[in-house]
């Protein structure tokens, strides 16, 4: 009896030993590593060309775009646990451009390790951030005048400027189209997406995820409310810019996550 408890305790024992040192191997996810972010610019399910290739919306109307840009902001990620990053903001402004390979993919450093299952941005500059002035906005209003993102600076900044020709069953001939979306009277038109992410990104110091975004731009005038180009082919201000703030907010979902 005596020897079949001394055998007990021994296993046990051991069985301690082994899940200690099994433990004791697992590296602690600690430090901090770096996160992309690639906005892959589409037109329904066709990938985007610039300039050359034609898409035809819902309304019969067939676009030539020759630009879409946008400033992303105020990114927060979340990890797993709930826990949330902010990213800081006097960093967390940039600008996407389609026409630029590195304006396509966006690069948020110091990032805590971790699992993280969500990320928010904004899409154009946020009230706070506008009305520290001129003189508060850092290089922001510099970059985003290079990138023909801004007004004069008492009407702001572009948070969007969606640019071409089209036709349509009634506008027989190449027409210019401009979509700039902004503050205007009575609205300031800044949005927020959230996106639940299919995997964890996996930030470690070794590791620099990339979440993989489409950004679906027939969703401007194609979204929960459809616009007619021939209609009105020049919407930069006014009530219509409610409607696209909230479609602007639909292009986005999220394609996959790299971690590697």
């Amino acid at each position: 009896m005596k020897n079949t408890i001394y055998k007990g305790l021994a296993v046990l024992a051991v069985s301690i030993l082994t899940v200690s040192c099994s433990n004791d191997d697992k590296d602690p996810v600690s430090g901090i590593g770096n996160l992309e972010i690639e906005y892959d610019q589409s037109f329904g399910s066709n990938d985007l060309i610039l300039n050359s290739q034609t898409y035809t919306s819902s309304n019969n109307e067939v676009l030539k775009i020759s630009t879409i840009k946008y400033i992303v902001s105020n990114i927060v990620l979340t990890k797993s646990d709930g826990t949330e990053f902010i990213y800081p903001k006097s960093d967390s402004y940039f600008i996407i451009d389609e026409s630029s390979t590195d304006g396509q993919v966006i690069t948020l450093k110091g990032i805590p390790a971790g699992d993280y299952t969500n990320v928010k941005f904004g899409i154009g500059v946020d009230k706070e951030q506008y009305d520290l002035g001129l003189t508060g906005q850092g290089d922001l209003y510099t970059r985003a005048q290079a990138a023909g993102l801004t007004w004069t600076w008492s009407a702001g900044y572009k948070y969007l400027a969606f640019e071409g020709t089209f036709t349509s069953p009634t506008v027989t001939t190449d027409t210019a189209f401009m979509i700039h979306n902004g503050q205007s009277t009575g609205n300031y038109n800044y949005a927020e997406v959230s996106l639940a992410l299919p995997t964890k990104a996996q930030v470690r110091t070794t590791v620099t995820p990339e979440i993989h975004l489409f950004v679906d731009v027939d969703k401007i005038i194609d979204g929960s409310t459809k616009f007619k180009l021939s209609d009105n082919p020049m919407i930069m201000g006014g009530s219509d810019l409610v409607n696209i703030t909230k479609n602007i907010t639909e292009m986005f979902t999220v394609a996959h996550v790299h971690n590697d």
